[in-house]
């Protein structure tokens, strides 16, 4: 028996009777597959610290290198008490969640191509339970990952300007754009044919919507014709929400932008993901 099938092994079972037994037969698969993922990083130590490693390093480069360069002034230096770390880490912690996502392509990528996705389907389990539990195995992940960063961040400087319900907002809404993310990389993972194009095709996407975007410089100091792009994909509401919510500043528009933008590429997202998985588990 694999490792994979003993953490599924409990599951096997007969068809729920009932609409209750339905929705707990779901949640328990997706538990279970959860479970597997979770088990997976921990035996792959080096997955976790190397994830780890890459968020440090942009901090401390933006931090000690070009944080000197860069200047906040006006309303913005004033909430943000004129530190750039202040500044830096909201955007630090959207970009690391966004290269975190990766790994939800990575890994799906990785499973359909050792044959573990047809293994699943083999199995008296909801389909569902297979992109659910990992996207929930990453969010598990992202949470170490941000506690991390905000450690991180505060030995170099990082100080919340609000209340401890401000930070835990712009958290909240960090995490959620995270689990976003995921559902997006998962449907990438499932169409790529291995998990290093997977990890090709991720990239191109995350890098223009991460760094032309508030989270390292400010938005007015761009050409004006990126400025218009910069406020207007997914990564500036959500910048901007988190800032506003940890240091203070205009807040209702950023956050309702941001929540927008979550519910909105869930609404597609999920189902993409969905049709994916179906059209691999057949192709395969």
């Amino acid at each position: 028996m694999t490792a994979d099938s003993a953490v599924l092994a409990p599951e096997l079972r007969a068809a729920p009777a009932s609409e209750d037994s339905s929705l707990a037969w779901l949640v328990s698969d997706v538990l279970t597959i959860t479970k597997r993922n979770l088990i997976a990083f921990t035996r792959v130590p080096e997955f976790l610290f190397f994830n780890s490693v890459q968020p440090i390093m942009f901090v401390l480069l933006f931090r000690y290198v070009f944080g000197g360069a860069i200047a906040i002034s006006g309303p913005l230096g004033m909430y943000l008490k004129h530190h750039y770390v202040n500044y830096l880490m909201p955007g630090i912690f959207v970009q690391t969640v966004g290269f975190g996502a990766v790994s939800t392509s990575i890994g799906l990528a990785e499973d359909l191509q050792k044959g573990l996705i047809e293994r699943f389907r083999a199995l008296p389990m909801a389909r569902s339970a297979v992109l659910a539990g990992r996207t929930m195995a990453d969010f598990v992940r992202n949470i170490f990952v941000f506690v991390l960063m905000v450690a991180v961040g505060y030995a170099v400087g990082f100080r919340v300007q609000t209340n401890v319900g401000g930070f835990l907002a712009g958290a909240a809404l960090v995490l959620a754009f995270a689990f976003t993310l995921s559902w997006g990389f998962a449907a990438i993972g499932l169409s790529a044919p291995n998990s290093e194009t997977a990890q090709v095709m991720s990239f191109p996407i995350l890098f223009p919507l991460i760094f032309a975007s508030p989270a390292f410089v400010p938005v007015q100091d761009m050409p004006g014709w990126l400025q218009a792009f910069a406020t207007r994909q997914p990564f500036g509401p959500v910048v901007e929400a988190t800032r506003a919510l940890m240091f203070g500043g205009p807040t209702a528009t950023y956050v309702e932008q941001a929540v927008a933008w979550c519910g909105g590429l869930l609404v597609v997202l999920v189902p993409l993901a969905v049709w994916r998985y179906r059209r691999a588990g057949r192709s395969g």
